[in-house]
């Protein structure tokens, strides 16, 4: 029986080998997992149809492979196709990897082949058929789509003109540059595909987004009062700690309702208003940063909100997110307070417009009126937004808003 690379989602066509999870003439039962793919968002476990012996893996760790292609060979009744002791060896499995029939150039055709597949563009069947019928090339098309496809509105609005002027600063390769200092030590680490996912994003977010940010301060003494008089009651009650992050998603969600702009995205020349309120709260992962999303944040109280954000961390941690955890977020929350940042101007997480920085909570003297100063415990907030639909007004309204709701955290209840 052949293990292949199934459906990862619509928009992904490839993943990248993380790891083997059975070796070649490991006993497999039908469901057990063969096999740890790593794509753009998330790793997936694929598992065996049928019970056997494991007699051949076609691609090594590190490998790209593509949805529908064959990666190993599961043999019914114990019979395993090649040697047990040279199955593990990767220079043996090379081979017919290197398709013998084309002896002339097999090294060269490989490499042909393994560098087509992994600077080959995702982008869905329309966006491919106008970028052959506009002379486009794909590779320099950029595009907002959560999960980094091309679509057609991206080549849509691509202009022949910008792409070529954008390869000048292109030109100079960091990698063939000289070391700056002969003879230091230094080591070089391969991105990993999500690795790599995640910083063309930013890079194009950077180059897309007409991106601002505004900061305010919030003395967070009610919230923190709050929390310590219901902290006993919300855990009986909902198993589960009252922290920071949902007091923060509902004043997100309060705010985003009266500032509809920031819940919105650009595609081409249209503005999408999203009239629901799926809240990305990033998490840092192992791998990297990601965004999982608390769904319809808008409709959940502060126990569900509080549970889905652990459900989603641990998950994260686990290298369990789904897709379905990740997509379609309409806003994003990040809290660098956690790492003990005092300031920052977050990066948007595109398609979406806005982002909401939470950072650490220090004592700070504050001015309680024109004779008296206190010691509270004092948050800054840092809002980044796409300029080119959000303007400044709305923005400093949108983190004014915010702060007034947490400085008065039962007014909550009635805006959220």
């Amino acid at each position: 029986m052949e293990i292949k690379v199934p459906e990862l989602a619509e928009s992904i066509t490839e993943g990248t080998v993380a790891s083997w999870l059975k070796q070649p003439g490991d006993q497999v039962e039908k469901g057990d997992a063969i096999v740890e793919l790593e794509t753009d968002k998330v790793n997936i476990e694929v598992p065996s149809d049928e019970a056997g012996i494991l007699s051949e893996v076609m691609a090594a760790e590190g490998d790209t492979v593509r949805v529908g292609e064959t990666i190993a060979i599961i043999t019914a009744g114990g019979e395993v196709t090649q040697p047990t002791e040279a199955a593990p060896a990767p220079e043996q499995k090379e081979a017919p990897v290197a398709q013998e029939p084309k002896k002339e150039q097999p090294a060269a055709v490989a490499a042909t082949e393994a560098t087509s597949r992994a600077d080959r563009p995702i982008a869905s069947p329309a966006a491919r058929k106008m970028a052959r019928e506009k002379g486009i090339d794909l590779a320099q098309v950029a595009t907002q789509d959560p999960l980094g496809r091309i679509r057609v509105q991206d080549v849509a609005t691509f202009e022949v003109a910008p792409r070529e002027q954008a390869k000048a600063p292109q030109a100079p390769a960091p990698k063939t540059a000289p070391p700056a200092a002969p003879g230091k030590p230094e080591e070089r680490i391969k991105m990993s595909r999500r690795r790599k996912t995640i910083a063309n994003r930013l890079v194009e977010v950077q180059q897309t987004a007409a991106m601002l940010t505004t900061f305010n301060e919030i003395d967070m003494s009610a919230v923190m009062s709050l929390r310590k008089r219901r902290q006993e009651k919300f855990v009986k009650d909902n198993e589960v700690k009252l922290g920071f992050m949902s007091f923060f998603t509902k004043a997100a969600v309060a705010a985003l309702k009266k500032m509809p702009y920031l819940n919105a995205e650009i595609q081409g020349d249209e503005i999408v208003l999203k009239k629901f309120y799926d809240i990305g709260i990033a998490v840092s992962a192992p791998d990297g940063l990601v965004v999982p999303v608390v769904r319809d944040a808008d409709k959940k109280n502060f126990g569900e909100i509080e549970k889905d954000i652990i459900n989603l961390a641990v998950k994260a941690r686990d290298n369990k997110l789904g897709l379905s955890d990740l997509t379609g977020g309409t806003f994003t929350i990040t809290n660098g307070g956690t790492f003990g940042s005092l300031m920052s101007t977050p990066i948007l997480n595109g398609p979406q417009v806005a982002i909401l920085g939470m950072h650490a909570i220090n004592l700070r003297p504050v001015a309680i009126d024109a004779e008296r100063m206190a010691n509270r415990p004092m948050m800054y907030v840092a809002l980044s937004y796409d300029h080119r639909i959000v303007d400044g007004k709305e923005a400093v309204t949108f983190l004014k808003h915010i702060k007034d709701l947490l400085e008065d955290p039962e007014s909550l209840i009635f805006e959220a």
